[in-house]
């Protein structure tokens, strides 16, 4: 979902992406990596490849989410500097600050507290993403460059009922229900939990901006200690009116329950996003016209074709 956005933004700018298919390289092979950034040589990488999944993914599969987001992350960045690469960009997720972190959460939040339990493995993954591209700076003076987006919606996402995050998820309940003429919706959770959305191809044109902002503009707006930024709306819904929201786009007129014995996850995960809007960015999708475009794209091209 992600990496066809950010393609999709530079081929309009005229930039040249250089990309592979998952079977066309292993990017958690370190010889399969090293051969790729030798034989492309590229001047800039975006890296947004990643083991990602909803709260019932990250509990079933927590070896997998460390391991795997560890070795991705590890093998690219160490390519990208033995190849000389002069910048790259790493995408994390919001799910890197504490649980309990002030609302709305600010970048200086990281590590001052204790992260979300049924994430905290592929969270620390993220974490350890940015600090390995701040300590190559530090040491080495390379321009990698962190964003954490907030929760990402839109075309390619991932629809599956067991591994997709509760967007795409709800969205393909919902129009499941109403096509079948189902009277009743359970959500996993209370439903009181507010989280922040983004459309991906808000994230894609934030990706090529924050990019193509010259090395001192970057690095004089962040803080050495937490020298990433937020990517997100600034605005966040319940999970209760969320899928009041996709019930309506779906036409679905049931009941919607919420099964309170299954886990919220973080009681709020809101982003300042004051560090980006001051850098010259801001997300222009509002959440309603992009669940009806991503629906749209269901319907056409996506897993409901």
């Amino acid at each position: 979902m992600v990496g066809s956005a950010i393609v999709r933004a530079l081929e309009r700018g005229g930039v040249k992406a250089v990309c592979r298919s998952r079977s066309e390289l292993d990017l958690a092979r370190q010889d399969e990596v090293e051969e790729f950034f030798a034989t492309e040589n590229p001047d800039q990488v975006f890296m947004a490849a990643a083991r990602v999944g909803g709260i019932q993914a990250n509990n079933e599969f927590p070896a997998d989410f460390i391991a795997e987001n560890l070795l991705i992350q590890t093998n690219i960045i160490t390519s990208a500097f033995k190849a000389g690469v002069k910048r790259l960009l790493f995408l994390g997720s919001s799910c890197i600050y504490p649980k309990f972190a002030d609302q709305p959460m600010r970048e200086e939040a990281l590590l001052t507290g204790p992260l979300e339990p049924t994430n905290e493995p592929y969270a620390i993954a993220k974490i350890a993403g940015i600090k390995m591209c701040e300590s190559y700076r530090r040491q080495y003076g390379c321009d990698f460059r962190s964003l954490m987006p907030t929760n990402l919606y839109g075309p390619n996402d991932n629809f599956d009922a067991v591994t997709s995050h509760v967007l795409p998820a709800l969205l393909r309940r919902f129009h499941e229900a109403s096509a079948r003429g189902t009277d009743r919706v359970t959500v996993w959770g209370s439903g009181r939990p507010k989280r922040e959305f983004l459309h991906v191809d808000d994230l894609a044109v934030a990706c090529v901006h924050f990019m193509g902002l010259p090395a001192e503009q970057f690095w004089s707006a962040v803080d050495a200690r937490c020298a990433h930024v937020n990517i997100g709306t600034g605005t966040d819904i319940s999970i209760a009116d969320l899928a009041r929201l996709i019930a309506r786009i779906t036409q679905f007129e049931g009941a919607i329950g919420f099964d309170s014995s299954k886990p919220d996850g973080t009681p709020r995960k809101l982003l300042d996003v004051s560090r980006a809007t001051s850098m010259g960015w801001s997300a222009t999708i509002d959440l309603q016209s992009g669940i009806e475009s991503v629906y749209q794209w269901m319907l056409e091209e996506g897993p409901l074709v």
